[in-house]
């Protein structure tokens, strides 16, 4: 089938040179290399098991791994997750605190459907754990959705995203991450017209691309360059034989971790060779820095082709949403009917992903709301990953969000009715 070998190729060569990695990572480690007076093998060896943890990766999904978290009560509280809606190309999960009382927040993390797994806001997750009841979006790895189930493009994400805040109730903090950012505004503006008593109260987006136009990256470049005919024939697979998926039209994960990693080559390239001389010396450790980061980097999931496809030409090209002329199955989404939910934008000054100005553009959108219900943030000096994962989100862009929600969270007391006075 058409798109199909050059999936399963991509899969030989990953499976190969992760087998290449064992291979040497178990002959350099044979006892009698130890005799020849060379570190030759000994270099072999750690080239062997860093490349056999890196490709063994990009097939695998990350466990949340968050075991407990500490109460107001001093006590540790086991922390467990399940699924509270499944849906075929994603789930609502919550994170179960065990034996806490309902906390006063309740938050919904929208995690990026751009190859990466929800996991990837792990860092994110255990910060507001404990303060707030914490939900996230786990989306699926299209190659194990049957094609039966059908497509999956923008509309279909924001129906998803619509559905599960209303499930949540109107005591509802969202904060978007990337991505998501320009759908979950769309999101909210579509309940807002339809189902104006399921909005959330407060809504957080953190360098999404409102209005990609709004300053140029690597990213917007490409899109403006590049014709969806041509996207099609260069990003578009089909995926192969050995998963459930087999047949699904995908923009796989594997290419899209290609395009990350040549963005910052340099970087990347010196990070594996220096934890190559770490194993060598004995230094590294199963959970040291690079392992910790690389194994959620390199653990990537493929989109729908659809999903892919769409979000390029109706976000990044058509600025449907930078203009306000979304729509879903031919209705128009107006982000202007948005009244009532307070919406704060985080940006990062040196954002290579989202620069600032894109997100910013989502409070211009908003002309139905009060000003006193907008609010913006610009962190100084980060990129992209610290503005939700790193030392400034647990710095100084943490507190701001929770006291954001505190100040906008709360519902507006309705006015007192007159008594009436019995005669």
């Amino acid at each position: 089938m058409r798109y199909m070998a050059t999936y399963d190729l991509m899969e030989t060569v990953r499976n190969t040179n992760q087998w290449l990695g064992a291979t040497a990572r178990a002959f350099g480690s044979y006892p009698a290399t130890g005799l020849m007076p060379t570190p030759a093998f000994r270099l072999m060896a750690a080239w062997g098991t860093v490349m056999e943890r890196s490709f063994s990766r990009m097939i695998a999904k990350p466990d949340w791994a968050i075991g407990s978290v500490v109460g107001e009560d001093g006590r540790d509280h086991v922390v467990t997750t399940h699924s509270v809606i499944s849906r075929p190309f994603g789930d609502l999960m919550k994170f179960e605190v065990q034996g806490r009382a309902p906390m006063r927040r309740k938050v919904l993390l929208v995690a990026p459907m751009s190859g990466h797994y929800a996991t990837l806001l792990r860092s994110t997750v255990i910060s507001l754990l404990p303060d707030c009841d914490v939900y996230v979006t786990d989306w699926h790895n299209a190659r194990d959705i049957p094609v039966s189930e059908g497509k999956f493009d923008v509309e279909d994400y924001t129906l998803y995203l619509a559905d599960f805040m209303e499930f949540l109730g109107s005591d509802l903090n969202v904060i978007a991450v990337c991505q998501p950012a320009p759908l979950t505004l769309a999101a909210t503006a579509y309940l807002a017209e339809k189902k104006p008593e399921a909005q959330p109260r407060t809504l957080t987006l953190i360098g999404g691309p409102i209005d990609p136009d709004a300053a140029a990256t690597d990213v917007t470049d490409f899109g403006r360059r590049i014709t969806m005919g041509q996207l099609e024939e260069l990003a578009v697979q089909r995926v192969g034989f050995n998963y459930i998926g087999a047949g699904r039209l995908v923009y796989p994960g594997l290419l899209q971790l290609t395009s990350f990693m040549s963005m910052n080559a340099d970087r990347h390239g010196e990070a594996f060779f220096n934890q190559i001389i770490r194993v060598a010396k004995g230094e590294a450790t199963e959970h040291d820095h690079h392992n910790r980061f690389y194994d959620e980097y390199l653990a990537v999931m493929d989109m729908p082709a659809e999903f892919y496809l769409s979000t390029v030409e109706r976000i990044f090209k058509d600025l449907e949403i930078a203009q306000n002329r979304f729509s879903i199955d031919g209705q128009s989404v107006d982000i202007g009917k948005i009244t009532t939910v307070a919406v704060k934008v985080v940006e990062g000054e040196k954002d290579d992903i989202s620069a600032p100005g894109q997100c910013l553009a989502a409070l211009r959108l908003l002309t139905g709301l009060p000003e006193s219900k907008k609010a913006a943030h610009l962190e100084p000096g980060a990129g992209h990953y610290g503005i939700f994962a790193g030392k400034s989100w647990r710095n100084n862009i943490r507190p701001l969000v929770l006291e954001f929600i505190d100040t906008n969270g709360a519902p507006q007391e309705e006015p007192a009715k007159p008594q009436l006075k019995s005669v």
